[in-house]
C-alpha cells in the first residue's frame, strides 16, 4: 500500500485486510475487481459490517467516506481498528490497552537506568527505550553497554533496523519522527510499540512453555534425587539395625567381672552415640519421605510407593525389633554382674571362713598344749612352723576381697569375716605363739637356776617381762639398763655398754637366759638383801618409806622409777600428799 486514499477507496484491500489479520473465516464473495463506485460501495459495506460485528464502534464514518478518501475518518477508523485488535487485548497485572501497554515497558526496562518510560511520547525520542526492549528479550541481538548513550539517531536506527530483520517488525515510523519531533504522536508510538508486545510476548509464551517444561523436569529430578536419597539412607539404617542386633545375639560372656562391666560400658556407649544417631535418621528418613510426599501431591503426581521392605512402616517394625533386642540385651549384661558378683561373695566367703577356721583349730592347739616343757617347746615349735602357710593363705583372701572390691560388691551375707579382722587374727596368733615360745623359754631357764630363790626368779622375770617392750623376749641397750636398775643395779654408762656388748657376744642377744646368768652373776658377787635395804635407806636418807623424789635425786632412770613405783606398796602413814612406798614391806616380799 502507498496511500490509504486511494488503496482504501475501492474496499478491495480493506476485506483483505480483515480476513487476513482479523478472522480466520471467510466474508464472503466481494467485487474484487470493482469498477463502478455501487461495486465499490458494495466492498466497503461489508468490510464495515464485519468490523462492527466484531465489538468495533465506528463513529461518523460510512462507505462514501471512505470512497471518497475522507483521509481524517479514515485514520479515525485505523485508529480504532489498531486500538481494538492491536492494543486492547494488551494486559498486564489486571491494567489493559494504553495503561497495560505503558507498565509492561516500564517493567521491561527497570533494570536500564538510562531509560524512564513514562509515556508513549518523549520517553522514545533517544531510542535507549527500545534498545533496552530488544536487549532484555534478545541480548544476543545488541551489546547495550556498547551504545553511546548520547546518539539518539543512532540508536534509534539501530532499533527500526534490528526490529525489521529480527523480529519481523516493520518500521511504522521514521527516525526523525521519534528524534526531531517535539512532541512525538502517541498514537504512531504506541502502535509501533504495540508490535513489540505481541512479538515478545509470543517469545515469551514459548519461554513460558519451555520454563514449565524446565520446572517439571527439575520437579521430578528432585523428587527422584530425594527419592534414591530416602531409599539409599533408609536401607543404610535397617542394616545397622540388623547387624548390631545379630552382634548381640552372637556375643558371649567370659565369666569375669571385667568382661561383663565392658560389656555393659559399650552398651552405654551405644545408647549414647549410636543409637541417638539412629533416633535422628530415623526421624529425618521419616521426613523425607512425607516431603516427596507432600511434593508430589502439591502437584497432582501420583503417590511415591517404596520398594518392598523399605517402606517406613518396615522401619517401625524393625525399630520396634530393636527396642526389644536392647532390652534383652541389658536384662542379659546386668543377670551376668549379678550373677558374677554373688560367684566372688562366695568365693570370698568360702576362703575367709576356711581361714577363720584354721586359726581357731590352731589356736586351741596352742592352748591345750601340756607335758614337759621340752615337749611343750616342741609342740610349739611345730604350730610355729605352719603360720607362713597361713599367710599364703591370707593372700589368696585378699585377693578374693580386692575381686569384690572391683566389681563393687559391699555387702555378704555368707562370712561376717573381712580381709582385715582375719589379718588381726593371724598377727594375734603369731604373738602368741612367740610369747608361748619366749614362756617355756624362760621356764626352762628358771628351772635350770638351783642357785636362785622362786622369789627371785619371780622378780628377775617381772622386771624382764616388763622392759620387753616389743616382746621379743630380748632386751636392748637401754631396756637392761632401765630393768637392771629396777633391781638396784646402777652402773656407769660405759660399764653398761660392756656388759651389753659382752652379753651380745655371748648368747646373740640379751635373752632371758642372758638376763639372769648376768644378775646370777651380780648377786651372787654384790647384792644381798641387807645390801638392798642398805641401798634404799640411802635413797630414803633413812626414812622408812621412799618417794618419787628421792628415787630422781638418787638419779635412776624414769623406766626403773616406773617399775619401782608399780611394785612397791603404798606406806600406811601416808595421809594424801606425795605418794610414800613401802621398799621395806616389797623387800621383805622379795627375799622370803
Amino acid at each position: 500500500m502507498t496511500s490509504l486514499v486511494k488503496d482504501l477507496s475501492d474496499g478491495v484491500r480493506l476485506i483483505q485486510l480483515m480476513v487476513r489479520h482479523l478472522s480466520d473465516t471467510s466474508l464472503g464473495r466481494y467485487n474484487k475487481t470493482p469498477r463502478i463506485r455501487v461495486q465499490k460501495a458494495e466492498n466497503v459495506n461489508k468490510a464495515l459490517e464485519f468490523i462492527t460485528s466484531r465489538g468495533v464502534k465506528l463513529t461518523n464514518i460510512g462507505p462514501e467516506d471512505i470512497i471518497d478518501g475522507n483521509l481524517k475518518l479514515i485514520l479515525g477508523m485505523i485508529w480504532t481498528l489498531i486500538l481494538r485488535f492491536t492494543i486492547a487485548d494488551i494486559s498486564e497485572e489486571g491494567l489493559s490497552a494504553k495503561e497495560g501497554l505503558l507498565l509492561w515497558c516500564q517493567r521491561k526496562t527497570e533494570p536500564y537506568k538510562e531509560v524512564d518510560v513514562q509515556d508513549f511520547s518523549l520517553s522514545w525520542s533517544d531510542g535507549l527505550a527500545l534498545c533496552a526492549l530488544i536487549h532484555r528479550h534478545r541480548p544476543e541481538l545488541l551489546d547495550y553497554d556498547k551504545l553511546d548513550k548520547a546518539d539518539r539517531h543512532g540508536n534509534t536506527r539501530l532499533a527500526f533496523t534490528i526490529a525489521a530483520e529480527h523480529l519481523n517488525i516493520p518500521q511504522l515510523l521514521e527516525v526523525e519522527d521519534l528524534c526531531d519531533s517535539n512532541h512525538p504522536d502517541e498514537r504512531s508510538v504506541m502502535t509501533y510499540i504495540a508490535s513489540f508486545f505481541h512479538a515478545f510476548s509470543s517469545m515469551d509464551q514459548a519461554e513460558t512453555v519451555s520454563r514449565r517444561v524446565e520446572k517439571f523436569a527439575e520437579l521430578m529430578q528432585s523428587v527422584w534425587v530425594s527419592r534414591n536419597d530416602y531409599e539409599y539412607r533408609i536401607k543404610l539404617l535397617l542394616s545397622a539395625l540388623s547387624e548390631t542386633q545379630a552382634q548381640w545375639a552372637a556375643t558371649v560372656f567370659s565369666g569375669s567381672y571385667t568382661d561383663a562391666k565392658q560389656q555393659s560400658a559399650d552398651f552405654t556407649t551405644y545408647k549414647q552415640t549410636t543409637k541417638r544417631t539412629w533416633v535422628t535418621e530415623r526421624q529425618d528418613v521419616a521426613t523425607l519421605f512425607g516431603n516427596v510426599q507432600t511434593k508430589l501431591k502439591t502437584y497432582g503426581l501420583r503417590e511415591y510407593v517404596p520398594p518392598n521392605g523399605l517402606a517406613l512402616s518396615h522401619l517401625d517394625a524393625a525399630w520396634k525389633g530393636l527396642l526389644a533386642s536392647e532390652a534383652t540385651r541389658s536384662r542379659a549384661i546386668n543377670a551376668q554382674i549379678r550373677q558374677i558378683k554373688e560367684s566372688l561373695r562366695k568365693k570370698f566367703a568360702e576362703l575367709a571362713n576356711d581361714f577363720e577356721r584354721r586359726l581357731h583349730a590352731i589356736s586351741f592347739e596352742l592352748t591345750a598344749i601340756e607335758g614337759t616343757l621340752e615337749s611343750q617347746q616342741e609342740q610349739v615349735q611345730r604350730i610355729q612352723t605352719r603360720l607362713p602357710a597361713l599367710s599364703d593363705v591370707l593372700t589368696n583372701v585378699a585377693s578374693a576381697e580386692a575381686e569384690c572390691g572391683a566389681a563393687n560388691v559391699e555387702e555378704n551375707d555368707y562370712t561376717v569375716f573381712t580381709c582385715q579382722d582375719l589379718a588381726f587374727e593371724l598377727e594375734l596368733l603369731s604373738q602368741s605363739v612367740g610369747k608361748k615360745i619366749a614362756f617355756i623359754d624362760n621356764q626352762i631357764v628358771s628351772r635350770n637356776m638351783t642357785n636362785l630363790t622362786p622369789a627371785q626368779l619371780e622378780q628377775f622375770e617381772s622386771a624382764f617381762r616388763y622392759f620387753d617392750k616389743d616382746e621379743t623376749n630380748t632386751l636392748s641397750l637401754t631396756e637392761m639398763t632401765a630393768a637392771l636398775a629396777s633391781l638396784g643395779i646402777v652402773y656407769t654408762d660405759e660399764d653398761m655398754i660392756f656388759i651389753f656388748d659382752d652379753l651380745t657376744m655371748a648368747y646373740g642377744a640379751v635373752t632371758f637366759e642372758a638376763f639372769i646368768n648376768l644378775l646370777v652373776d651380780i648377786t651372787e658377787d654384790q647384792t644381798s638383801p641387807e645390801q638392798l635395804r642398805e641401798a634404799f635407806h640411802g635413797i630414803a636418807t633413812d626414812k622408812p618409806f621412799v618417794t618419787e623424789l628421792d628415787l630422781r635425786i638418787a638419779h635412776l632412770p624414769q623406766p626403773a622409777i616406773d617399775y619401782l613405783r608399780e611394785a612397791m606398796p603404798r606406806s600406811n602413814s601416808n595421809d594424801g600428799g606425795e605418794p610414800e612406798y613401802d621398799y621395806e614391806r616389797w623387800l621383805d616380799g622379795v627375799f622370803a
